[in-house]
């Protein structure tokens, strides 16, 4: 594991310019969120018009690329990969953790984690390197997985594309707690506050035609997601 890690914001790209005071440099804590969140969206400009779509993805902070690199799972098929394949692209992850009732309707906010990465996204080709990425992906999803399931077969690889971007430009902006109201909106009585959202697992739903109990690793993913 990386033990030096250098700032985020490193380029113009990525430097926060709006809300300033909710920017977070430390990498660590973008590693953090990637950890955490489950989905990210990547959004590539295609012909005369740009498309963000969502796609699995893992993040390996020390793989190969600049600063780590972030792996986006999608299908050989997909006309947004090809288009993304050498070209920068822009991915976004964001963690919804609260709604903020203001005082006021312009005081109305959210709470959030939120990242932003942009790189030249490289398609993965290395079959080494492709089987990695493929077992973070799954073991993002549901943590020891991939070291339950039988090997992918040659079919499926062939179908399966994996996008590696660089970690190294990228921004992250986090919002918590209560609404920032005007000093004679708060004198005037109105109830201001948030409501804190989370992710909660429900009890795993065995398949029509499943043998056996839930697996272990299924389980303990679902239990870790209830208790927050």
């Amino acid at each position: 594991m990386t033990t030096s890690l250098p700032p985020l914001s490193p380029t113009a790209r990525t430097t926060v310019t709006r809300g300033r005071n909710r920017m977070v440099v430390d990498r660590a804590e973008l590693h953090a969120l990637l950890d955490d969140a489950l989905v990210a969206h990547v959004g590539v400009t295609l012909g005369e018009h740009p498309v963000v779509l969502p796609a699995a993805f893992a993040a390996d902070p020390d793989g190969p690329d600049e600063d780590g690199t972030l792996y986006v799972h999608g299908s050989v098929a997909a006309g947004w990969l090809r288009g993304a394949t050498d070209a920068t692209v822009c991915v976004t992850v964001t963690q919804l953790d609260g709604l903020v009732a203001g005082r006021s309707a312009f005081h109305h906010s959210m709470n959030y984690r939120s990242a932003v990465v942009i790189g030249p996204a490289r398609l993965v080709e290395d079959p080494a390197e492709k089987q990695h990425a493929l077992r973070l992906i799954v073991d993002h999803m549901v943590p020891g997985r991939s070291a339950t399931l039988r090997p992918d077969t040659r079919k499926e690889l062939a179908a399966t594309a994996v996008l590696a971007v660089p970690l190294h430009e990228a921004s992250l902006k986090v919002r918590g707690g209560g609404p920032v109201d005007e000093p004679e909106d708060v004198a005037a009585g109105v109830w201001g506050g948030h409501v804190p959202l989370r992710l909660v697992a429900g009890e795993p739903v065995a398949d029509v035609d499943a043998t056996g109990a839930v697996p272990d690793d299924v389980r303990r993913r679902a239990d870790v997601l209830a208790a927050r």
